[in-house]
């Protein structure tokens, strides 16, 4: 049995709207998002594709996530067209005692040190679940950046 059957039992369509805040003081800005959960390469990894828009322009991003069993964490790399354009970002972290998963990695920010970004896999039951992404300042500052709630598609 692998820590990662709650996101494993999330294979399908998905649908739900899309939160991104640039900052904490800025409104949301939102867009309806899709996403499809699947099991890839023998099983070995699950891959989380996903779509949204910004001011009317569509994105694309994927999560392909794996589990090393000998260490009991959780690898990703992590790619979005809006939010890292040509890059991507290498994650690690764990799953925790519901079944979610939480990773994290970083980014280069120009003229200063790098900022992280957390990724949170939370499923709630096999029809929902939510994905929730935060930056953080060198400081340790943790700043919702991006909130999803699906709902599994017919």
């Amino acid at each position: 049995m692998s820590a990662l059957n709650k996101i494993i039992d999330l294979n399908g369509k998905w649908q739900g709207t899309k939160h991104l805040w640039l900052s904490p003081e800025a409104p949301a800005r939102n867009s309806q998002s899709t996403a499809k959960i699947h099991s890839t390469a023998q099983g070995q990894f699950t891959e989380i594709r996903y779509t949204w828009a910004d001011e009317g322009k569509p994105q694309e991003g994927r999560l392909i996530l794996g589990l090393d069993t000998q260490q009991k964490v959780v690898k990703a790399v992590w790619f979005d067209t809006w939010h890292l354009s040509e890059q991507f970002m290498v994650c690690e972290g764990r799953v925790d005692d519901h079944g979610g998963v939480n990773i994290q990695g970083t980014y280069a920010a120009p003229g200063g040190p790098d900022w992280g970004w957390q990724i949170r896999i939370e499923p709630k039951d096999q029809d929902q679940f939510a994905l929730r992404m935060y930056n953080i300042a060198p400081q340790g500052e943790k700043m919702l950046a991006v909130e999803i709630n699906y709902s599994r598609k017919g």
